[in-house]
């Protein structure tokens, strides 16, 4: 099919199109916003890990800096595909919560070293699975990936929660500061959603964080001490940890690279219906999930964690509409810049949580208005309504009194205690596979 005059000119009419062409400044603010919403979430798991597993300052900052790297890196794959690498959509990339609490068991456990050959094991696994996503694709039926993405928003509501209070194990944690920070940044996407013309109003997240910022400066809330004695530029090294093949550590890693399976399709499946009006298809699904997997073995070859899909960024596109590669490729670009010079890095990273956390709970909600969306899209028939209630209801109900999982190994506690969409997915995937098809007759 032929582009249209539109496509083929740069205009800002094409960033609700994924191809067409936008003015290259004109596209940066877009691009920007994208990396704002995920910056501080990039960074927050290797503040967490490299505290567990007792490495350095300097060790934390260099591993800061390359996971910026990495994450641009796998955005722009997934942007353009590099052989069957991508779903040639506007997904971003970056390091997961999701593997947080299973490394911050495996390291005291056994060393970082351990954790990055896990990593590399784990991530091809999950590359191979992508690409032969055809063979298996079929057990993952749309009601149970419309399970995953509701699973998604609601776990991501706590963690905006946080952000809006502060950040976990702040000193302020909930204090008058944080919820004036908060509020104002919250009340300013709205206002500019409501008031902004044309394309601007797709910018109400980035105007919030401004405004937020410049109160949070005036509030004295903004740390700048980061930015004293930043190099002026640093690359990534290959290999700083030599990679310890524990398998131990492995089977525990690869059981959460497959929970980070589960919840790339949910980022790839709400995207595309959500945004683009359609289902994935199995290319992108392929893509996206080989793209996660061999990126992070990458990412780890250079001592980082693994790179995944960001369910926030997901809820920006909810938002805005705005899917244009070109456009979030400038993002990507922006991460790069971070990645390579660690003062631009470093001034992002002094945005305070309570702003972020101002303009994520929006965000975070619009997930799961996506998965009650895709819900209602696979048809309300008794079958679907049991397999939804029921994984649903164990899924976040049995999370949220993590000692319930005390009978069961350390494992089992650390993949599933706390991760509803784990549990969530093992569910669904377990119901689809029992109920009859033919229930209804």
């Amino acid at each position: 099919m032929p582009k249209t005059k539109n496509q083929t000119d740069a205009s800002m009419d094409n960033i609700y199109t994924l191809d067409g062409k936008v003015p290259l400044l004109k596209s940066i603010p877009f691009g920007l916003q994208h990396v704002l919403a995920m910056f501080v979430a990039n960074i927050a798991p290797i503040m967490i890990v490299t505290g567990a597993c007792g490495l350095s300052t300097q060790e934390m900052a260099s591993l800061i800096q390359t996971a910026m790297i990495m994450a641009g890196i796998g955005t722009m794959v997934q942007l353009f595909t590099v052989w069957k690498l991508g779903a040639k959509l506007p997904i971003v990339m970056g390091i997961s919560f999701t593997f947080v609490s299973v490394f911050c068991y495996v390291g005291p456990q056994w060393g970082y070293e351990a954790v990055i050959g896990a990593v590399i094991v784990g991530g091809i696994i999950e590359g191979l699975l992508g690409l032969f996503a055809k063979y298996w694709r079929g057990i993952i039926a749309p009601i149970v990936s419309a399970c995953v993405v509701t699973a998604i928003g609601f776990s991501l509501l706590s963690v905006g929660a946080n952000s809006f209070a502060g950040g976990v194990g702040a000193a302020d944690f909930g204090s008058a500061q944080n919820w004036i920070l908060g509020t104002i940044t919250l009340v300013a996407c709205i206002l500019f959603n409501v008031f902004a013309k044309g394309h601007l109003k797709q910018l109400s997240v980035l105007f919030g964080l401004v405004v937020g910022y410049i109160v949070a400066l005036f509030m004295g809330k903004v740390d700048l001490s980061s930015l004293e004695g930043v190099a002026l530029i640093s690359l990534p090294q290959i290999l700083p940890y030599k990679p310890v093949f524990n398998i131990n550590a492995i089977v525990s890693v690869v059981m959460i690279f497959l929970v980070s399976a589960t919840e790339t399709i949910g980022d790839t499946s709400a995207m595309t219906n959500t945004v683009l009006g359609r289902e994935a298809t199995e290319r992108e699904i392929s893509g996206s999930l080989a793209c996660d997997g061999l990126i992070s073995s990458l990412s780890a070859c250079f001592g980082c964690m693994p790179i995944t899909s960001f369910s926030q960024n997901v809820g920006l596109l909810a938002m805005t509409k705005v899917v244009n590669r070109y456009t979030i490729a400038t993002g990507a670009g922006i991460l790069l810049l971070a990645g390579v010079f660690p003062a631009f890095g470093a001034v992002l990273a002094t945005l305070p949580e309570a702003v972020l956390g101002g303009c994520t709970i929006m965000m975070f909600g619009n997930i799961v208005i996506s998965g009650l969306q895709m819900i209602g899209a696979c048809g309300f028939t008794q079958r679907n309504i049991t397999i939804a209630a029921l994984s649903l209801s164990i899924g976040l109900g049995f999370t949220q009194v993590p000692d319930m999982f005390n009978i069961f190994p350390a494992l089992v506690r650390t993949i599933f205690a706390e991760n509803c969409v784990a549990v969530v997915f093992l569910a669904a995937i377990i119901m689809n596979l029992i109920m009859p098809k033919d229930s209804e007759a």
